[in-house]
């Protein structure tokens, strides 16, 4: 019976729990029938996580009272997790179901006392950033590398992170060997299969998502998710807290994984990751959650993944184009450079209240503008597409 089990019958049942859950699709997504699924249900509500091991149980938490026990309970919380500070190993304690616990100052002091606090003295931890977040789970998602780093094996792993907007989910963590298209879209494909199609994703400027500059600024990698109904942004160059609550997470990593251990392989670095993503989405108080744990604010999406990919189809009105095998549109005798990621596709082209002045658009997704009263230029050279913001006089 491995530690990875039992986490993913608890992440399944934590979802099962929230109020309006599908379990019938949940069942689907972790490969469960449903008798199985109620028996982990039942297990869950008569003992907690820890009847969900093959029938062996923890015994009970001693009664929460200011004490001896009680001390030894928040030092050995802290050893666990040595990034915890007073405030989240009390919430972590409470939700565990200890009873009478001691003011954060108090906690702070016992932490002091057995020498578990080592932050400078006289300074004081950075303020939080203000952040927005979407108002239900699964409107955006984002997603992003973490700093590759070495392994002791001389290769390098690049975390791969997609974290839910308004939870603060954790949906994945992947050890990747490289930033590709190939190896990303795999992994994605199995977050999609479990957790379902968010409404939204946002990641950088970079590879294998984005190339910066246009015409090329759009890659496979970002065709392919709006083909799935997803829209696809990217945040300002050089701005990473356009992604805060993904930086945060990797600061977060950083902290309570890869500072505290040495990883031998891939292997061993996706081990690490998936234990300590349990304890992060469904133990770890979170500060920006009022010390709630993101699986409590967290359920699947209510759209599942298409194992085919659907028909590009438009709206009636939209004139439609097939982008050339060289990513050009050719449309009224001239050319505009849409990149080679689009080759082979149809797009659509629709006036708006502008005279002269037309959308272009890759299913859901609006891709830019083309003005029609300039002047063309010669057929040799291409014309951009304008951006969305352009105004006109």
């Amino acid at each position: 019976m491995t530690k990875k089990v039992i986490e993913q019958r608890y992440e399944f049942v934590q979802l099962a729990r929230v109020p309006g859950a599908n379990v019938s699709a949940l069942c689907r997504r972790f490969g469960l029938s449903r008798d199985c699924a109620y028996k982990w249900l039942k297990r869950y509500a008569a003992g907690g996580k820890a009847a969900l091991a093959d029938r062996s149980r923890r015994p009970a938490h001693s009664p929460g009272r200011l004490s001896a026990a009680q001390e030894a309970a928040l030092v050995e919380l802290r050893q666990r997790h040595p990034s915890w500070g007073a405030r989240k190993l009390l919430a972590r304690l409470a939700q565990t179901g200890q009873r009478a616990l001691p003011a954060v100052s108090t906690a702070h002091q016992v932490l002091v006392r057995h020498g578990l606090v080592d932050w400078p003295p006289g300074t004081v931890p950075p303020r939080p950033w203000q952040r927005f977040e979407r108002a239900e789970p699964n409107e955006l998602w984002q997603m992003d590398f973490k700093g590759h780093f070495a392994l002791g094996n001389s290769q390098r792993c690049h975390p791969l992170t997609v974290l839910d907007d308004h939870s603060r989910y954790a949906l994945g963590l992947r050890a990747c060997a490289g930033e590709t298209d190939a190896e990303v879209r795999g992994h994605l494909i199995q977050i999609f299969r479990r957790y379902g199609l968010p409404r939204q994703i946002l990641c950088d400027h970079g590879p294998p998502w984005g190339n910066g500059a246009a015409p090329e600024r759009w890659t496979a990698l970002g065709v392919w998710l709006l083909r799935l109904g997803i829209h696809l942004s990217h945040g300002r160059p050089r701005h990473p807290q356009t992604q805060g609550k993904d930086e945060r997470f990797h600061r977060t990593l950083i902290a309570e994984v890869l500072g505290r251990r040495d990883l031998h392989d891939l292997r061993l670095a996706q081990a690490a990751f998936d234990h300590w993503l349990g304890i992060y989405n469904t133990e770890r108080p979170h500060q920006a959650l009022d010390l709630a744990t993101p699986i409590s604010r967290y359920r699947v999406s209510s759209r599942d993944w298409p194992e085919v990919l659907a028909p590009i189809q438009y709206a009636p009105g939209v004139e439609v184009r097939t982008v050339r095998s060289y990513g050009v549109l050719t449309w009224q005798n001239r050319s505009f450079g849409l990149g080679r990621a689009f080759a082979g596709l149809p797009i659509g082209l629709q006036a708006t209240a502008t005279d002269g002045l037309h959308t272009v658009q890759f299913c859901h997704q609006l891709l830019g503008l083309i003005d029609l009263r300039s002047a063309a230029l010669p057929k040799h050279q291409l014309q951009p597409l304008l951006p969305l913001s352009a105004s006109f006089t």
